[in-house]
């Protein structure tokens, strides 16, 4: 028997700016997900280790911590964790090629819709539940068929 599809998912944003952690925070609520915001990045490691969450939601600059540093942390902490960056710095290439190299799952610019945003978002959490190793008849998961 399948487990029972949910349609909501749970995020994690990091952002420095107050103002657009609790934007995004009530984007999403609104859309029937589960959202947490950090201000401080610093505090990712010990939110990651008491919570889970399905995506993390990453902007790049903020005044404590780097976030490609940010990023590189928390794929050491779980690999598998879909993170998408979030940032007003536009399309940087060099930015989005290190933030990729880090990691970092997708690149989203803030001065795009917030529709776009979530489109990036759904994209990534149906790409990587297809990718979840599947549960065996005895309850243990299979090998991975691919890679992440």
């Amino acid at each position: 028997m399948k487990p029972a599809k949910r349609d909501y998912s749970q995020f994690l944003i990091i952002d420095d700016d107050p103002g657009i952690a609790k934007f995004l925070v009530t984007y999403l609520r609104q859309r029937g997900h589960t959202c947490y915001a950090l201000t401080d990045g610093f505090q990712t490691a010990a939110w990651l280790s008491e919570n889970d969450c399905e995506v993390a939601i990453v902007d790049l600059k903020m005044p404590k911590v780097d976030g490609i540093s940010l990023i590189s942390f928390m794929r050491e902490l779980n690999p598998t964790l879909p993170i998408v960056v979030f940032t007003g710095v536009g399309y940087d290439e060099e930015q989005m090629h290190a933030a990729l190299h880090a990691g970092a799952n997708g690149y989203v610019s803030k001065n795009l819709p917030i529709e776009q945003l979530y489109c990036v978002l759904a994209r990534i959490l149906a790409t990587c539940q297809q990718r979840k190793p599947s549960m065996t008849s005895n309850g243990q998961q299979s090998a991975l068929a691919g890679a992440a």
